[in-house]
């Protein structure tokens, strides 16, 4: 195929990225309107024409080949560079506009992103905003998810990560279940205690505590496991025992003094925290709407954003 023929082949090479990205010919033509064996035969052309095969089809799934990977990447800036072409007028007059589809965690959203988000639509009365709220690991390519916030120390590659807040997870108990136990006032003191831990996996119920270079690891034990982080925090009122709950579940509690920080100056390192990050497409056209509402994320939520100026 020679450089010059790619202008023949450019719907094609959408409709393979589109394909790649919803990951079934079905999908990706219900997104433009046609028949997915329209779709089919337009990457088949391309393929044709590039003398390579992109796809392997299988009954239940399409997989990338080599060549299809990196056609992908490649694909996809380009088509990014037209799209953000066809709004070069919009990118430099007016407001941002169209809808941004952003994935969150559920207690984070809950509790964190909803305020936000709910001031950033006051300010935006031209962008509309589609929230999954998941707790499970959301694929940004295949389920068209322009924005993702994910907790974890360990961003993945390939896209940009904007540090936006730590979260951690809080060893809590209610002051009646304290006035009625004994004391804990080290991490090995949870062994005589009924502890509420997350129950997912087996893992959670193996709870590891740092202080300097000091470690300690136990398995603890309880009348009850669930991973629902607001009933838990529920259930630690309740007085039912010691549970972990997020900081950001937890402060209204704590400030109204409904439950009690055990262990302070023990870091717990488990599931479920780490630093929250926004994560997006690396591509230098991000729109005008995208860019909005990360700016908004990141102002509201950064914690140097929100520093107060130092005193000259």
């Amino acid at each position: 195929m020679r450089t010059d023929d790619f202008l023949e082949v450019m719907h094609e090479l959408v409709a393979f990225v589109r394909v790649a990205e919803a990951g079934s010919f079905s999908a990706a033509a219900r997104r433009h309107g046609l028949t997915p064996s329209a779709v089919s035969r337009q990457v088949a052309r391309l393929e044709s024409a590039m003398g390579v095969s992109l796809l392997q089809r299988t009954t239940r799934q399409l997989r990338l080949t080599e060549a299809g990977m990196e056609v992908l990447e490649r694909g996809r800036v380009m088509v990014a560079a037209a799209q953000a072409t066809m709004r070069v007028a919009e990118g430099h007059v007016g407001s941002p506009k169209g809808l941004i589809r952003v994935s969150a965690p559920k207690a984070f959203a809950r509790h964190v992103l909803q305020r936000h988000l709910l001031t950033f639509l006051q300010h935006y009365p031209d962008v509309d905003v589609h929230l999954l709220v998941v707790d499970r690991p959301v694929d940004p390519l295949r389920e068209g998810v322009d924005l993702v916030i994910r907790l974890t120390n360990d961003p993945p590659q390939g896209m940009v990560a904007r540090a936006l807040m730590p979260v951690r997870q809080l060893v809590l108990a209610s002051p009646a279940y304290l006035a009625s136990h004994d004391a804990i006032l080290a991490p090995e003191d949870l062994m005589a205690h009924s502890c509420l831990s997350i129950g997912e996996q087996e893992r959670d119920s193996r709870w590891r505590f740092m202080r300097g270079d000091d470690e300690v690891e136990l398995t603890v034990a309880g009348r009850y496991t669930l991973n629902h982080s607001e009933m838990r925090l529920a259930a630690v009122e309740a007085g039912l025992g010691v549970g972990c709950v997020q900081d950001f579940v937890a402060r209204d509690a704590l400030a109204a003094g409904r439950v009690v920080r055990l262990l302070p100056e023990w870091a717990l390192d488990m599931n479920y925290q780490g630093m929250a990050y926004l994560l997006f497409s690396a591509s230098r056209y991000t729109t005008p709407k995208v860019r909005a509402l990360i700016d908004h994320l990141v102002g509201a939520l950064t914690p140097s954003a929100n520093a107060a100026p130092a005193e000259p």
